[in-house]
């Protein structure tokens, strides 16, 4: 006799986009309590989505939930669109009480306690902000030896790279990830990335994966047009990534890429090349020359819920 199959509700929804079937897909397990760590990752490969957010009890009394956030092949501590996903689920579903203009959450997940605002307009959430760890600056990528083999990684001539006059570093605000500037839009259109050569990298230099940007925009409110690539984590191209955002907008100040204020609003679109069109907003905080917060954010729209046997 065979033993009794579970059935565990699960969601899907499309993040930084306000349209269904663009952005970024996640699937989010809201109550995942009791779920080991082989059926976790069992779940996110069958739904074979670039993240599956699991959420569980905090442990933490401060936090409102915990988060886990697996890609299909390992979990990983932080991501961006996971965890706004995550709460726009849950707000829609009802798990927290909304108030008007801002509702302000504390999440626990692998690497500490971060807030969440959801933006309420008339009970509905217009955008789901995240502020991420604070920017870490990891180190520049050898111009001479290892810039040509960023630039063989992704396709292009280095001319591409070293024409923009800005660095490649590898920066970290929650996942570090390498930040290559890129002279044009249609060289960035026009990659081809090559898995192998972009996963010995990434492992020399630490990072989880490389994002490309240009300051050529397919959108004219854009500041930049961004591609990103993790197969690093089993990610081969991601429609729109918050981690990488978030430590690509502190890229963008710190080396003087955008106009810095007090607060820098940056608005980065991603995800054309995989036709899933992304519109992530990047807030950069800074104080006496110096980077205090980055926070992420965007809208979201649910696309499924269904119900895993298993």
């Amino acid at each position: 006799m065979s033993p009794e199959r579970r059935t565990l509700k699960f969601y899907q929804a499309d993040v930084f986009t306000d349209v269904p079937f663009g952005g970024n897909p996640v699937a989010v397990v809201p109550d995942a309590a009791g779920l080991n760590d082989q059926e976790l990752q069992q779940i996110a490969r069958e739904m074979n989505l670039s993240e599956t957010v699991f959420v569980f009890p905090p442990s933490d009394p401060a936090a409102s939930i915990k988060i886990r956030i697996f890609t299909p092949t390992q979990e990983i501590p932080f991501a961006g669109h996971p965890i706004l996903g995550a709460f726009f689920v849950l707000a829609k579903l009802g798990r927290f009480t909304l108030r008007e203009p801002v509702t302000r959450l504390l999440h626990e997940c692998n690497i500490g306690l971060f807030t969440v605002e959801l933006h309420v307009r008339k009970r509905e959430i217009h955008r789901v902000v995240m502020s991420q760890p604070k920017p870490q600056f990891l180190g520049t990528v050898e111009p001479v030896k290892d810039l040509f083999e960023v630039a063989n990684a992704l396709g292009l001539s280095k001319s591409l790279i070293t024409g923009t006059k800005f660095p490649v570093e590898v920066v970290s605000t929650g996942l570090p990830v390498m930040i290559v500037p890129v002279r044009t839009l249609t060289a960035v259109r026009s990659i081809v990335p090559n898995v192998t050569a972009i996963n010995e990298l990434c492992a020399r230099y630490g990072a989880n994966g490389i994002m490309v940007f240009t300051t050529m925009t397919v959108e004219e409110l854009s500041t930049v047009h961004t591609r990103m690539f993790a197969p690093p984590i089993g990610v081969m191209e991601d429609p729109a990534t918050g981690s990488a955002s978030g430590a690509l907008g502190a890229y963008l100040v710190q080396n003087g890429v955008v106009s810095v204020g007090p607060t820098t609003e940056i608005i980065a679109e991603q995800g054309y090349e995989v036709e899933r069109p992304s519109r992530i907003l990047i807030q950069v905080e800074s104080d006496d020359d110096a980077i205090q917060e980055v926070k992420v954010g965007g809208q979201a729209v649910m696309v499924l819920e269904g119900a895993l046997m298993f």
